[in-house]
């Protein structure tokens, strides 16, 4: 029989050995579990693609322009939209867009059902490159119009005259189209029928995009065009905030005069106001006391300046022609038009079309022969001077000056490149 001691020693053993057991199973060597699964984000979710404001992936969409003699209708109907529908959609438009003026060339969108018959639910047409008409098509037609968002960048270009303006502005890389804006702004103060090689000009405008595609030009800032050695300045500065800004020289005179240089934007002056030329019909020398421009039959003719229409008719020598009173002393006629706009009692404003040019009556080609009375007295045009508009306000006087400064340091920091092609 065991003593007392020995059973205590005994029984200390024991409780050794379970707690090295259990030292042992827990610290042991496990094969490892899987870990837990943990959420992730998905950061490859799909973003929802739109135009127009149009959710593109909720739709099938056909992009395409309007073909030569297309029509509204012609178009609805292949994407099975209803005449009934047609119907209601014309009359609706016609405060928002007219569908009859639909253009040949330009795009439109149709938003159609993912149907194997699909319909449409959207048509989206573009009259230009910047707005846009939506005709929701879906239960109550609704018809409303949108802009694409456009950003506009300042630019510069110059250039120095060895042909036309319009081919100069072309040969720099510039938008053409800001050539017709040039002539536009010094309409009342430069004569761009008589530019001569070496003429040269300097132009701070804005150009706009959409997105990175250049869509149409924003306003000329500042310009210099230098004609026969005389550098004229134009500056666009807005004097009343209610009102739209117009162009200025140095002083702050406005450039706007009473009457335009010229009855056509573009042309050349084939035979100016002279007391003694052959003429080429009746073969004889005599006075010619007007200004010939000739351009293609056709070419739209501007009244010089706002009046009443006191003829328009036709003679045998005069052909097509329309005679325009101004005030109590300055008159003008345009005479060999292909046909009239106007008739007599209409007033009309300056820079309207009054017809367009052709070689009725007395002439040899198509032409628009340009006469101006003054007191009653038949005088050259191009040697007149008149007064300028309203000059800006003495209040904005210092606003315009530090304006013009800004603008004149950017137009002296343009470089005219040389041009090797000469004038023709």
């Amino acid at each position: 029989m065991m003593t007392r001691k020995a059973l205590i020693t005994l029984a200390a053993v024991i409780v050794v050995l379970a707690i090295a057991a259990w030292f042992i199973f827990n610290h042991s060597a496990k094969p490892s579990a899987s870990p837990a699964p943990v959420a992730v984000k998905d950061t490859t979710a799909h973003i929802l693609q739109y135009k127009f404001g149009l959710p593109v992936d909720s739709f099938a969409v056909i992009e395409k322009t309007v073909e030569k003699n297309e029509v509204l209708s012609g178009i609805l109907q292949l994407y099975n939209v209803s005449n009934v529908t047609i119907a209601t959609l014309a009359e609706k438009s016609k405060k928002v867009f007219d569908v009859r003026n639909l253009a040949a060339g330009n795009p439109y969108t149709v938003f159609c059902t993912k149907d194997s018959l699909p319909q449409a639910q959207y048509f989206i047409y573009q009259p230009n490159a910047i707005d846009y008409i939506v005709y929701d098509l879906r239960d109550s037609i609704h018809i409303y119009k949108g802009k694409r968002d456009v950003h506009t960048v300042v630019k510069t270009t110059g250039g120095k005259i060895t042909s036309s303006l319009y081919e100069t502005f072309a040969r720099n890389g510039a938008d053409p189209a800001l050539a017709i804006k040039l002539a536009d702004l010094y309409a009342w103060t430069i004569d761009f029928y008589s530019i001569q090689e070496g003429d040269w000009f300097k132009v701070v405008y804005e150009q706009q995009y959409v997105k990175d595609e250049p869509v149409g030009l924003g306003t000329i800032k500042s310009a210099v065009f230098s004609h026969n050695g005389e550098p004229i300045y134009a500056y666009y500065f807005q004097a009343d905030s209610t009102q739209p800004g117009e162009y200025y020289d140095e002083s702050g005179k406005s450039l706007r005069r009473f009457f335009l240089k010229a009855p056509l934007k573009f042309s050349h002056i084939t035979s100016r106001y002279t007391l003694r030329r052959f003429h080429p019909v009746q073969k004889t020398w005599k006075a010619h006391l007007g200004t010939d421009y000739a351009a293609p039959t056709g070419t739209p003719i501007i009244s010089t300046g706002t009046g009443v229409v006191i003829e328009s008719r036709f003679t045998q020598f005069n052909g097509n022609y329309v005679k325009i009173r101004h005030n109590n002393t300055y008159t003008t006629q345009y005479l060999h038009m292909s046909r009239r706009a106007v008739s007599a009692g209409q007033h009309v404003s300056q820079g309207q079309v009054i017809g367009y040019v052709g070689s009725t009556g007395l002439a040899t080609g198509p032409h628009v022969c340009y006469r101006f009375w003054k007191n009653g007295q038949q005088v050259d045009p191009l040697r007149q001077k008149f007064p300028s508009a309203t000059p800006i306000p003495g209040s904005m006087q210092h606003a315009f000056m530090q304006w013009k400064q800004n603008q004149q340091q950017q137009l002296n920091s343009i470089k005219i490149p040389e041009s090797p092609t000469a004038m023709k």
